[in-house]
């Protein structure tokens, strides 16, 4: 019976999913997983709770928050792959002395698809110091349409994940202040599901994970733009070479996780960042959200 994976959106940064899928991880590992797509994160999870996906791929930030509001939730992430922040600050002029401070000098947009990002970006602000509130971010407008605010010289910088960051420096209108993934670890993307599916289904998300570990090894190894040819289909928008410049500036991040093993130092961090925030009314403690039996069995199999 096959597992059925729920996109939570289409983004480059989730590139190992969509590679353990184009390479045939999954079924080489000796699953059968159908890729759903998601018009929203809200719609993959709200597809995995009604049993209609066995599995999604989404934050952690989303887990914690059903757990805080729902004392008897029974999602959990079960396998990390996207171990750093894939978010930038992108300006419009040079700024190599670059400090978390400038923003509050220059028109800014946070991100406004998701909340995470400005989150993570709000914690960075006040672990160096900075009061939040003082900036005043531009929230609203698309990464799209802030990248092209950027190009016409109407916004000093905004908070933009990849193909826009590339798409920008190649341009020339943009330039690279700070990288999220500079900070560290930070629970960002794993596969997620509920508890009853990962008892019932051990043996089905155990091959998943051993997938998805080996597809981590291999993609760490592959050149980016044979990745940039092998997920083509999956983003035929966006130019080989922009597609190989934003794998190997998210590779050179150590943005994806050498194995499937959720760490706490990354959960941790992200805990932190919403409970600042008031994402979170209460502590959600790592071992509610978090299942690590697979991702070390999968680790200890094939090493």
């Amino acid at each position: 019976m096959p597992i059925v994976l729920s996109e939570n959106f289409r983004a480059l940064f989730y590139a190992p999913f969509y590679a353990a899928l184009a390479t045939g991880a999954f079924r080489d590992a000796g699953v059968e997983v159908i890729l759903r797509p998601s018009p929203s994160p809200q719609a993959a999870a709200a597809a995995l709770r009604a049993g209609e996906a066995d599995v999604m791929w989404g934050g952690p930030l989303r887990v914690m928050i059903v757990h805080d509001r729902e004392r008897d939730a029974d999602l959990v992430c079960f396998a990390d792959v996207v171990a750093r922040d894939p978010f930038f600050v992108v300006g419009a002029r040079p700024r190599p002395d670059f400090k978390l401070a400038d923003l509050a000098q220059v028109s800014f947009a946070a991100v406004s698809e998701v909340p995470t990002p400005w989150i993570c970006l709000a914690h960075d602000l006040r672990l160096a110091g900075i009061d939040p509130d003082r900036l005043e971010p531009l929230s609203g407008p698309s990464m799209a349409d802030n990248a092209a605010a950027i190009r016409a010289g109407t916004l000093d910088a905004a908070q933009l994940f990849q193909p826009y960051v590339e798409q920008l420096i190649a341009s020339g209108a943009g330039h690279l202040w700070y990288a999220a993934a500079t900070r560290g670890p930070t629970a960002y993307t794993t596969l997620v599901t509920r508890r009853g599916t990962l008892e019932k289904r051990q043996d089905e998300l155990l091959a998943m994970t051993t997938g998805m570990h080996r597809t981590l090894g291999q993609f760490a190894a592959t050149p980016p733009a044979e990745i940039a040819g092998l997920l083509a289909g999956y983003f035929p928008d966006v130019e080989p070479a922009i597609f190989a410049a934003s794998i190997a500036r998210y590779r050179a991040l150590g943005l994806w996780g050498p194995d499937p093993l959720i760490r706490r130092a990354g959960y941790d961090w992200l805990h932190a960042a919403m409970r600042a925030h008031g994402t979170l009314g209460r502590d959600v403690a790592y071992e509610a959200c978090v299942d690590t039996t697979l991702a070390r069995r999968a680790i200890a199999a094939t090493a």
